[in-house]
């Protein structure tokens, strides 16, 4: 019996021995692999699809096409691997009505990471620079998603001259302080994961497969950004970007709010919070949508014909 025992426990030792085995070399493969598309992969960096501009010492990705009377500029929400891939779509769809602009700040797509406290005072002032200094003049109609949208609210609140109206993509709102404070520190678990599995280079089978150059643009900057510092301070500076929000009064230029159902669903406050800004604009309108947080991809019809609509009434 006890021989038949130790048998038993010597075979679950090999398999052990040789499924570890397996493990470290596939590990080892993936490690390489990585290293050697990451080098290929430079030339996003180098050859980039909008300008790179200097901010701080650091340089800035910002996207533009299109011509008009207006400038609407796209800002990302949090945590968003390639602000440029998500929102190109759109961009291509409205280029025939305004300039479009899909601007990058520090930590997203193609733009540095940067060290130091990540204000949302300090993001506004860079963004300020960064379309300065590619030219892109205000006043803007500033298209903010998620976080983005306390970015939005500031710049409308402390330089009013610049901003020409707010299309809010279901953006983050001072009624919903309590729930960001228990937000404010993104799992460390998730964090460490995402950090071996970049190391490690596995990180890239997990994504999907590319169809197209932005597809691998998008997995090149996912492999080298993701979770990177920069965006892990900036989510900890939002419940002092929305206090700070609550001492100055609300906007009053024009806006237009969609906010997602799910999220009416799901938190009490969130229709009440956009109705706020809406209320104190000259001319505001809140508009639910029937999907997700991410309202510009699943309704991109709505959205780009309703940023028409916007534009055409300034």
């Amino acid at each position: 019996m006890k021989k038949g025992i130790k048998t038993v426990f010597t075979v679950i030792g090999k398999i052990l021995l040789i499924v570890l085995s397996f493990a470290i070399v596939l590990t080892g493969v993936a490690f390489i692999y990585n290293k050697i598309q990451c080098g290929k992969e430079e030339r996003f960096w180098i050859d980039t699809p909008g300008q790179m501009v200097e901010v701080d010492g650091h340089k800035m990705h910002i996207y533009s096409e299109g011509e008009g009377d207006h400038t609407i500029v796209f800002l990302s929400g949090w945590g968003d691997t390639s602000p440029y891939a998500n929102f190109l779509p759109l961009c291509k769809e409205l280029s025939a009505d305004a300039r479009v602009v899909i601007l990058e700040r520090f930590g997203y797509g193609l733009s540095d990471t940067v060290e130091g406290e990540r204000t949302f005072d300090k993001i506004l002032e860079e963004d300020r620079e960064g379309l300065k200094k590619a030219g892109i003049e205000g006043p803007y109609v500033l298209a903010p998603h998620s976080i983005a949208g306390a970015d939005a609210i500031l710049w409308a609140q402390k330089y009013p001259d610049e901003v020409e109206g707010i299309v809010g993509l279901d953006i983050s709102v001072p009624s919903m302080r309590e729930e960001y404070v228990k937000e404010s520190d993104f799992p460390k678990t998730i964090i460490t994961e995402i950090k071996i599995l970049k190391a490690t280079g596995l990180y890239r089978f997990m994504l999907d497969k590319p169809e197209d150059e932005t597809d691998r643009m998008y997995i090149a900057i996912a492999c080298r950004q993701e979770l990177n510092k920069t965006k892990l301070d900036e989510n900890g500076h939002l419940v002092e970007a929305l206090d700070e929000i609550e001492s100055m009064p609300y906007p009053t230029v024009p806006t237009v709010q969609y906010v997602a159902k799910q999220n009416c669903d799901m938190f009490p406050e969130w229709e009440p919070g956009h109705q706020v800004l809406v209320d104190a604009s000259e001319n505001g309108k809140l508009i639910v949508l029937d999907c997700g947080h991410y309202v510009y991809k699943e309704k991109p019809e709505e959205i780009v014909d309703g940023i028409r609509e916007f534009i055409k009434n300034l």
